[in-house]
């Protein structure tokens, strides 16, 4: 075939093959390179270590930040990343993935006088990548107590509650129902933001403690039930996120080319040729969180020519933070508000276009105007969120569709507790279903001891 011809076959519809090798490692490299022995002490330097330390406050997961940053300003990355550690055992993760620009470098003392915070998320990585690629081993298994714990998810609320009972002795069996371990971390984030497997290797240094089996290909209400888990062990923690995906909510079926994000997502991750999946020439993606923008930006970066975002409210409103914001627009992702989706045009079964109308706020309340609009796409995106499915059969009391739980994670029924995204208190952030599975945890040593006592 000619080399036009060619071209043009790749330009139509829905096609892989848009960019070659080079470009696909360039466009999907590390986005944030980390900081070198040098680049750590400057950055260090920076931070007041305050006493009263507003960034502390703003971490879900309480690390001493003064602290650990103290550490490596004094040559002590190890100690650091003991120091990280402690309060987060996938430091390493949150390191790279969490909106730092909206928790502790927002209210960082710096960037309240100068508008430049102290690199606080390159300064946790700097520290826990040494400790990782090193083996350097922190925690110890506690003395065997003869309990074993299910742990349904292996994904960072499952893994952080699991090791964190493992440091108190007790046996726990993970139950995921993929094929892989990671959850979130592994399946659900750009690639561009955790390069070279990160997610396996943290897994695995998680797990190095010992006393964690992990059992694949078991959903819960499928391979396993939650009645069943709590026949066999002593206590059960619930950490399987949000396995359910929002629909458009428009009459008729969906043509071919009207994907799930999450799945386009998933699919980017695993792939070990991103040139191998095929992405439209002209993209609508709906939706305004971070999964829309991980969709969006990747799909660019794969050699679609336009991606557009439409949310239905303003960009104030919008979950993805303005740093997501700007950088999908940097990638040359165009971002439109106050649209939403009203009907999906299709050609002979395919996707060709989706027809918007505009939206506006009247007494608080989000309404359409009856104006419309239609772009022209051959792959449409699904971001608007995610769902809960009740496999427990109906025996969780449950809060706006999520599981209903305390303070420390506990649930309606005795003995499970829960934690993540898939409860009441979960907001799709890495770092908070870290804080909710340690704080089970300590919930479930704390009744399994009074137990035995």
């Amino acid at each position: 075939m000619a080399g036009s011809a060619l071209s043009k076959k790749l330009q139509d519809g829905i096609a892989a093959g848009r960019i070659n090798a080079k470009t696909a490692a360039e466009n999907f490299g590390d986005i944030h390179p980390p900081l070198g022995d040098h680049e750590a002490l400057v950055a260090s330097d920076r931070c007041y270590f305050c006493h009263d330390a507003p960034c502390v406050t703003a971490c879900p997961t309480s690390i001493d930040i003064p602290m650990f940053i103290r550490e490596i300003a004094t040559g002590n990355s190890m100690g650091a990343a003991e120091t990280i550690m402690e309060q987060n055992i996938l430091g390493g993760m949150c390191a790279r993935v969490c909106p730092t620009e909206t928790l502790c470098e927002q209210v960082c003392v710096r960037e309240t006088a100068e508008g430049k915070p102290v690199k606080i998320g390159l300064l946790q990585r700097y520290a826990t990548d040494q400790a990782m690629d090193s083996g350097k081993q922190f925690f110890e298994r506690g003395a065997e107590s003869g309990k074993h714990v299910a742990v349904v998810g292996a994904g960072p609320a499952g893994l952080a509650c699991a090791h964190r009972l493992s440091m108190h002795g007790h046996k726990v069996t993970i139950f995921e129902a993929r094929k892989k371990p990671g959850g979130l971390n592994e399946f659900g984030i750009a690639a561009y933001k955790t390069v070279d497997d990160f997610a396996q290797h943290e897994v695995d240094y998680v797990t190095a403690i010992g006393g964690i089996e992990i059992q694949y290909g078991k959903k819960l209400g499928k391979q396993t039930s939650l009645d069943k888990l709590r026949s066999n062990h002593d206590a059960v923690f619930l950490g399987m996120g949000l396995t359910g995906v929002n629909s458009l909510g428009l009459k008729g079926s969906e043509p071919d080319g009207v994907v799930d994000a999450v799945d386009f997502i998933a699919s980017l991750r695993q792939a070990k040729n991103k040139t191998r999946i095929p992405v439209g020439r002209r993209i609508v993606v709906i939706g305004g969180g971070m999964t829309a923008i991980d969709a969006a930006v990747q799909a660019k970066l794969l050699g679609a020519e336009e991606v557009t975002i439409c949310y239905r409210r303003g960009q104030e409103n919008m979950n993805a933070s303005d740093y997501e914001q700007e950088l999908a627009t940097s990638k040359g992702v165009t971002i439109r508000h106050w649209l939403q989706p009203k009907k999906l045009k299709a050609k002979a079964g395919k996707l060709s276009g989706i027809e918007l109308e505009y939206t506006e706020l009247k007494s608080g309340k989000l309404v359409g105007t009856g104006a419309k609009t239609t772009l022209v796409a051959d792959q449409v995106f699904r971001a608007i969120g995610q769902s809960y499915e009740d496999a427990s059969g109906g025996t969780l009391e449950l809060n706006w569709g999520r599981i209903k739980t305390s303070e420390d994670g506990g649930t309606s029924l005795d003995n499970v507790w829960a934690g993540g995204d898939c409860t009441d208190s979960g907001d799709d952030l890495t770092v908070t279903a870290v804080a909710q599975g340690r704080d089970a945890a300590e919930a479930i040593n704390a009744a399994l001891s009074a137990q035995s006592a």
